[in-house]
């Protein structure tokens, strides 16, 4: 019986190293498929990436900065008109 047992353990640690030795030769084949890919520069696959891009028109792009300079401004009279009424109210409460 403890032979068997015995067996038994060394089989499978011998199953053990045979799929480690498997995992290590698939690692290996992976780094090198990844090797032999023909490397290019990134300054290339920069600019083929920007081709890709979808640019807006000029007529857009200034419509899009007048409403983003709208939306600035209304909110710069909002946080002054606030700021205004605060010092107002904190002088008026000082008078007292």
């Amino acid at each position: 019986m403890a032979k068997k047992v015995e067996q038994l353990a060394i089989d499978n640690d011998a199953d053990i190293k045979e799929k480690a030795k498997e995992k290590d030769k698939k690692q290996k084949a992976k780094k090198k498929a990844k090797e032999s890919k023909p490397k290019t520069s990134k300054v290339k696959e920069t600019f083929s990436e920007l081709k890709k891009v979808s640019w807006p028109s000029f007529g857009k792009t200034m419509k899009q900065t007048g409403a983003v300079l709208v939306v600035v401004i209304l909110f710069m009279l909002v946080i002054l008109g606030i700021d205004s009424l605060v010092s107002f109210l904190i002088n008026l409460i000082g008078k007292i």
